[in-house]
């Protein structure tokens, strides 16, 4: 399995470890629910995942018979009665058959173990949850003759006052630490060697901008997962077009309960950050997830701790206890842009829209500017206010109200910003954004949104097919605008 690899050549450490001892994995990535019950029904498949791995077990005339009839009900998911103590002690029941079996102690590799917690502070039954788990790992790491080692990995740094109360011995390696910093992700020379082998030595430039920049310790790491992926996708269809693998694995709930904080002083450091900036702020190491919304330093912290955000090696001085935070690449950014725009989406939908609407189809600029304006001084802009900031303001605006919404699509002789289709009414209206540099450009850029309409025909080709097509030039400095009807 491991011939090629640099693994092979520490020949004593292989001899000395490898299948020396059984190892048994779990991962808790999947234990989620809106509720306590369908969370625990998820724990509970997870240990008879576990269960079915090992069947084996219940051939041996090694293994205690008590053991056996207990492993059974916790492997058939159907039938099984399972009780919430044999659930309790799932992990240490297989670990002491694995050890009576191969009469040897047992590696534990636990792997997202404070997932189920994360969930369960989401959806509000974290007490519950916190019972069970502690009594789980409690029961598989303390005190326990069938363990040779355990490793276990998560977001948050193993705090005795929660789930780990009671057990003793730990080491912790986080990424302020330094011990084992290079193994978090890959480093510069690894990626450039994978890019090589792959025939991919020219994107480079591309994996860097989206997927390095994390700082851990006093090393400097790219994302593994994503930069595989990238390789992989590379090697099967040929493209070299970015894609955040990240966003795939994640909900970004924390973004999202960030944003809906709607704190003025959380929006303008979300705004320095996807501006590009840098923030300062403590961190916060020893957090339980029963504390992460008890304060806005916490939160800061989870974002770092989870990967979101990462020291600025440009800023490294330490001021009162504060590190510069930034967010470390493009794959990044991407998520809180997206994350960012649904909230939008999902806020205006809630917002009675009724006047901007009448406005739009009714042609009143004035109540639209009313409208629009209070929108705006709702929204998180990114990207320091340009126009792919106001193209999704504008599309958020419409989205989920019955209208189609479509964005820079070819009109007449060049592609319109954004245009609002009312197939009910047989109505349209075209918008053409412009951004100023300045307040007082407002009025001039404006006249330039009209004119571009009137000189590249937008509304040439809906005439056709909609009884009123109304056409608006619009013109954004930060969280103003103005509008004018062509």
């Amino acid at each position: 399995m491991f011939q090629g690899l640099k693994i092979s050549q520490k020949e004593e450490l292989c001899q000395k470890w490898m299948n020396q001892y059984p190892v048994l994995f779990v991962t808790f990535k999947d234990v989620d629910g809106l509720d306590f019950q369908s969370a625990k029904e998820m724990l509970r498949i997870q240990i008879a995942d576990r269960c079915n791995e090992y069947l084996y077990l219940i051939s041996s005339e090694k293994v205690n018979e008590n053991d056996k009839a207990i492993f059974r009900q916790l492997a058939d998911v159907v039938k099984g009665d399972v009780s919430d103590a044999m659930l309790k002690t799932g992990i240490a029941l297989i670990m002491r058959m694995l050890k009576d079996y191969y009469e040897k102690p047992v590696i534990l590799l636990l792997d997202e173990y404070d997932v189920p917690l994360a969930k369960a502070s989401a959806h509000g039954y974290y007490a519950e949850m916190l019972e069970v788990m502690r009594a789980m790992i409690s029961t598989a790491l303390k005190d326990n003759p069938s363990l040779r080692f355990a490793v276990v990995t998560g977001c948050l740094r193993i705090s005795r006052e929660s789930i780990f109360t009671g057990t003793n011995n730990f080491v912790s390696d986080t990424i302020f630490d330094t011990r084992l910093n290079e193994y978090f992700g890959f480093l510069q020379d690894e990626v450039e060697q994978l890019l090589t082998a792959i025939g991919a030595k020219d994107k480079a430039g591309i994996v860097k901008e989206w997927y390095d920049g994390y700082h851990f310790g006093s090393y400097d790491v790219y994302c593994p997962w994503d930069v595989l992926n990238y390789g992989n996708r590379f090697q099967t269809t040929g493209s070299d077009v970015p894609v955040s693998f990240w966003k795939n694995t994640s909900d970004n709930a924390i973004i999202r309960s960030f944003v809906e904080i709607q704190s003025g002083i959380i929006t303008d450091k979300l705004e320095t950050l996807m501006s590009g900036g840098f923030i300062r702020q403590k961190i916060v190491e020893d957090l339980t997830y029963d504390y992460l919304h008890s304060s806005e330093e916490n939160l800061w912290s989870v974002l770092y701790l989870t990967g979101y955000l990462t020291i600025d090696r440009k800023e490294s001085r330490v001021l009162d206890g504060e590190y510069a935070l930034i967010i470390p690449n493009a794959e990044i950014q991407e998520i809180f842009e997206t994350t960012i725009q649904k909230w939008f989406q999902d806020y205006a939908a809630s917002c009675d829209r009724r006047k901007l609407f009448a406005a739009v189809w009714n042609g009143d600029t004035e109540q639209m500017s009313v409208e629009m304006n209070r929108l705006l001084r709702q929204t998180i802009s990114y990207y320091d206010y340009r126009e792919d900031f106001y193209h999704a303001f504008l599309a958020g605006i419409f989205a989920g109200a019955g209208y189609m919404v479509e964005s820079n699509k070819e009109y007449g002789e060049g592609r319109s910003d954004i245009v609002v289709k009312d197939l009910r009414d047989g109505r349209a209206a075209v918008f053409e954004v412009k951004y100023a540099k300045r307040l007082t450009d407002l009025e001039q850029e404006c006249e330039k949104a009209v004119m571009q309409i009137d000189d590249r025909m937008y509304a040439k080709t809906l005439e056709d097919r909609y009884d009123q097509v109304s056409c608006f030039g619009i013109a954004f400095y930060k969280k103003r605008c103005l509008i004018q009807k062509k």
